[in-house]
């Protein structure tokens, strides 16, 4: 096992709390300086709802799954193993960076005019995703950020992997479409296909990986005929 794995539970409540505080600082300030303006609910509204999840989901994994959450916390380009993957997240990063900032552009030109319950909608639409993340990571303790076969991996099977192959790709998508939507903007959705072509990018080459690398998985794919949504995919 990595060192990091044998550190201390303070020692992974630290590094995890720091890291959950960057990123939400991050996000503030691009949100808001790309809106030009603080005087924008949507966006107020909108870091209440996803960085609270964010914050419940890490707090409840540190007192229930430590090593699930050291392997979450590996996560972006630089994480990855595969250059294949490495290109993709970097592609997936860029789109996210698109759904924000446009989202925001839109804010400070007033592009877009939505109606608050379009915004609530998609408000409801991250929820939901976050529940699904939870949901997924609650069955799959092997679930990490990077595409990688860890020691003792097995497959998962049961619960929504036995509907799905790759049930936390599914609860994506209802953020990617929700995130735009929470902050007040048609434009973002713009970014909605881009994020769509990295995510089928990403699991079509997991795929290979976990066929070739981990026992079990090729005879599971056969049994599960789906990806990610029954009878579609």
């Amino acid at each position: 096992m990595e060192d990091r794995m044998q550190a201390g539970p303070d020692d992974l409540g630290k590094r995890a709390a720091w890291a959950t505080l960057k990123f939400m600082a991050f996000l503030a300030v691009l949100l808001f300086a790309c809106a030009g303006t603080l005087a924008w609910w949507q966006g107020w509204l909108f870091l209440a709802n996803f960085c609270g999840w964010s914050i419940a989901t890490t707090l409840y994994f540190y007192r229930h799954d430590r090593a699930l959450l050291e392997r979450r916390m590996r996560v972006g380009p630089t994480a990855e193993r595969e250059p294949a993957q490495k290109r993709i997240q970097l592609f997936n990063v860029l789109v996210m960076m698109v759904l924000f900032v446009v989202s925001a552009l839109d804010r400070r030109f007033g592009w877009s005019d939505v109606p608050w319950v379009a915004v609530i909608a998609g408000n409801l639409l991250i929820a939901i995703a976050f529940l699904g993340f939870f949901v997924v990571l609650r069955q799959n303790s092997f679930a990490s950020a990077t595409v990688q076969i860890v020691e003792g991996q097995r497959v998962i099977s049961d619960g929504l992997y036995g509907i799905v192959r790759h049930p936390m790709y599914a609860a994506a998508f209802p953020l990617a479409v929700g995130l735009p939507l929470a902050l007040g903007s048609w434009w973002g959705l713009v970014g909605v296909p881009l994020f769509v072509a990295g995510l089928v990018a990403r699991l079509l080459d997991e795929e290979k990986h976990l066929a070739r690398d981990l026992p079990g998985y090729a005879e599971y794919r056969s049994r599960v005929r789906y990806r990610l949504f029954p009878g579609l995919w």
